[in-house]
């Protein structure tokens, strides 16, 4: 794309950088563009007006509970308009968020609620059933619950909820006796006057729970500071590319993860822009079919969704004429789905490099200027080091684990002071646990996990780079590569693969990879699969891979 079709927003950050919380920020939306679309799901779209309108019966209702500035309220809801209708009428009572995966499971949700100790729970009634079931071991004064549609207006709301509980039977009984319905919870709110907390930089925002690939789930401390300093760093960055009232971004990443959080509820909120909410991306027809009737400008998505959606005639065949920006991130794009996305949409698509305990941005390409499978250069007001394994500062051109430093990076780790300590240093950087290089132009390229390095005979072996060559084949639709124990080499390389077509063997892979990696790089293992397993937002799960090949035979 031309990185020059849309007038400077210069102003615009500076009036940003300005707001001293996200809630303020909310506010100067509400007072600049108030009949301006904010979100819209399944049909029905609410003006920044109208959702201030809604947070602030939400916000009565929390205080009507009791509930005071500096609890914490835990949101667990897929992309619908009552996320944001509860995210902003929380902060308006000046509450902490923990955002909360609707598809946790029972253990999973208990230790979130143990560790951050919320006064409040809003749940959807889809998941009400395992949120009863750990309510009974962490027990919550306040639990609302939600339905898919009761935002809407009423005709189309008993027919969609009907339909969703009796048709399709995706409402399992459940019981919460503490527990009260969205709607009756607004009614309350609507008769109960708000006393509205703006917020202040210093208060914790969001309580952002990552690493659970890692061992338990632990919270970064976000502050209202943290988000506002990367708001104003992506848009500085952003300059040229982006424009005030009038940007229409799609939604599919849940708003509980942390791009889709900062970019939805944060960036378009300063550009007075539109929110197109998804509350089902794989439900690829329905995502279309909302593509279909909207002329959307940007998006954020990752690597595997935007192939699930290029496979779809339908997407193939939609106008992208108003596409402008395409946001990736959570995994290297390849090559060929970058080719293809160009091809199928006419917009290049523009990876960039983050993490719940920056806020999320650390580093994105320029709109332009994209250079294919690296993160680009660090946003405005973003230091990054590359430190070798005694933590001095690596050679140039050398791979080293990203430091961070800036004004996003969080205050630390929820009770857990110990590995705060281990994770940022006495100075404010931040350890990210991920390898990268940078090249003589400054741009930056994640080689991979630091935990996710196979060791050969003494020689580390990058699985990305692993992974970059075994996509090279047609044939290939996706790959991942880890280390499974060798009684030789110590460690040997393991791909699994998922294949396009039928007609290529395990062989043959290996013959290729021969031909693109150094032989303590082929993997030694070819195990063909249906599929990989993924996160909910897409990323592949190396530990469980770690896990199914815990049993395989030992390579030569």
């Amino acid at each position: 794309m031309n990185a020059h079709t849309h007038p400077s927003i210069t102003n615009a950050s500076t009036e940003v950088a300005s707001c001293a919380s996200l809630y303020e920020l909310f506010l100067r939306a509400v007072q600049k563009w108030p009949d301006q679309t904010a979100f819209s799901c399944m049909g029905v779209s609410f003006s920044y007006r109208e959702t201030d309108n809604a947070a602030r019966a939400f916000c009565g209702f929390l205080q009507s509970r009791g509930l005071k500035p500096g609890d914490r309220i835990a949101v667990q809801l897929p992309n619908v308009l009552q996320y944001p209708v509860a995210m902003l009428g929380a902060l308006q009572a000046g509450l902490t968020i923990v955002n909360l995966n609707p598809l946790y499971t029972k253990t999973e949700l208990v230790h979130i609620l143990r560790d951050s100790k919320p006064k409040a729970l809003v749940t959807l009634a889809n998941v009400a059933h395992v949120a009863a079931e750990a309510l009974r071991e962490e027990p919550i004064d306040t639990v609302v619950v939600t339905e898919l549609a009761d935002l809407h207006p009423p005709a189309k709301r008993v027919l969609i909820n009907a339909v969703v509980r009796h048709v399709k039977k995706m409402v399992p009984d459940y019981q919460i006796d503490s527990a009260i319905s969205f709607r009756a919870a607004m009614a309350i709110g609507h008769r109960n006057l708000a006393i509205v907390h703006p917020g202040a930089p210093d208060d914790t925002l969001l309580l952002q729970y990552t690493g659970g690939t890692t061992g338990l789930p632990k919270a970064a401390i976000l502050t209202n500071a943290n988000l506002m300093a990367n708001i104003t760093q992506t848009l500085e960055h952003l300059d040229g590319c982006i424009n005030e009232g009038s940007e229409c971004w799609i939604a599919p990443l849940p708003l509980y993860h942390i791009l889709a959080f900062f970019v939805h509820n944060g960036l378009l909120t300063a550009l007075g822009g539109q929110s197109v909410l998804i509350p089902n991306p794989r439900d690829i027809p329905g995502f279309v079919k909302t593509l279909k009737t909207t002329r959307f400008s940007g998006m954020v998505c990752i690597n595997t969704l935007m192939v699930a959606l290029m496979n779809d005639k339908g997407f193939r065949d939609l106008n992208f004429d108003a596409l402008s920006l395409t946001i990736t991130g959570g995994a290297a794009m390849t090559q060929d789905v970058a080719d293809r996305w160009r091809q199928t949409t006419g917009c290049t698509a523009t990876e960039g490099y983050g993490l719940s305990e920056t806020s999320p941005l650390v580093a994105a390409n320029l709109p332009g200027q994209e250079v294919i499978g690296s993160i680009g250069k660090p946003i405005p007001g973003t230091e990054i080091s590359l430190r070798d394994e005694d933590d001095a500062v690596a050679a140039p051109g050398e791979a080293g684990e990203l430091w961070v430093r800036g004004p996003q990076v969080m205050q630390g780790y929820w009770n857990k002071p110990e590995i705060t300590a281990e994770t940022l240093t006495s100075d404010g950087w931040l350890r990210t646990g991920d390898i990268a290089t940078q090249d003589e132009n400054g741009i930056l390229r994640i080689v991979d996990r630091k935990k996710d390095i196979v060791i050969v005979s003494g020689f580390n072996v990058y699985p990305a780079e692993v992974e970059n060559a075994a996509a090279l084949m047609p044939e290939i639709a996706e790959c991942a590569a880890v280390g499974i124990p060798h009684e030789k080499t110590g460690e040997s390389v393991c791909l699994y693969v998922v294949l396009q077509t039928s007609n290529v063997s395990a062989e043959q892979i290996q013959a290729h990879c021969r031909t693109h990696l150094t032989p303590y790089k082929v993997p030694s293992e070819i195990r063909i699969v249906p599929d990989l397993p993924k996160s909910n937002i897409g990323k592949v799960l190396r530990k469980e891979l770690r896990g199914m090949s815990a049993h395989v035979s030992q390579g030569n």
